[in-house]
């Protein structure tokens, strides 16, 4: 069985096409007891497109948010101006609760400050953060850089949280760090990807 896109085949038993692009490990990082995760090298303008990825990210506080954000000066500040959007599908493990929404309070008007991407991550020995974002040519000095997230949550209801931003980092530096990190205490454990994807 194949998958035909405008004559060019893209998925053959299960096998992408490397012509068609693909992703490249970049870098991998383990959390352990972590104030926070950066990735301050590598992101530069090798690649049009940067994913990164975090699977089970657990928090050492209860109830936090989960934040990311980037740097212009290759990590020392992470204080890239912002405009994003954010809404969220959530539903309670009791079925007592569900809903689709619009975040006000995840979206960001021309701040500073962190990206939420996350709103009240569990503790709880079997809850986590995984998910990924995709940043778009980095170190354009030309456009502003747009990101693209989803992020799945363990929520303290208990409840499945599901997370979609996007926006852009209203610079025409180059962006050359991110940060991630839990709004209070520490990355207890996960494991932080970053790979490279070619335009060809």
């Amino acid at each position: 069985m194949a998958f035909i896109s405008n004559g060019t085949t893209i998925l053959d038993n299960g096998a992408f096409d490397v012509a068609l692009g693909g992703l490249v490990l970049l870098s991998e990082q383990t959390a352990s007891s972590s104030a926070n995760v950066q990735f301050t090298s590598g992101i530069d303008s090798t690649y049009p497109i940067y994913k990164f990825e975090w699977i089970n990210a657990h928090p050492g506080t209860n109830d936090v948010e989960y934040h990311v954000n980037f740097s212009s000066d290759g990590g020392s500040n992470y204080n890239v101006t912002k405009t994003s959007t954010a809404f969220d599908a959530e539903h309670n493990e009791n079925d007592s609760y569900a809903d689709l929404s619009y975040n006000t309070a995840m979206d960001l008007a021309q701040s500073t400050g962190e990206q939420q991407i996350g709103r009240a991550c569990s503790s709880n020995a079997d809850s986590s953060e995984n998910g990924f974002l995709f940043l778009f040519n980095p170190s354009s000095t030309t456009f502003v850089k747009h990101y693209i997230c989803t992020n799945s949550e363990n929520h303290v209801a208990p409840r499945e949280a599901n997370f979609f931003i996007a926006g852009y980092c209203n610079t025409t530096s180059a962006v050359n760090a991110v940060r991630f990190k839990f709004s209070s205490g520490n990355i207890d454990s996960g494991t932080f990807k970053l790979y490279g994807i070619k335009d060809s």
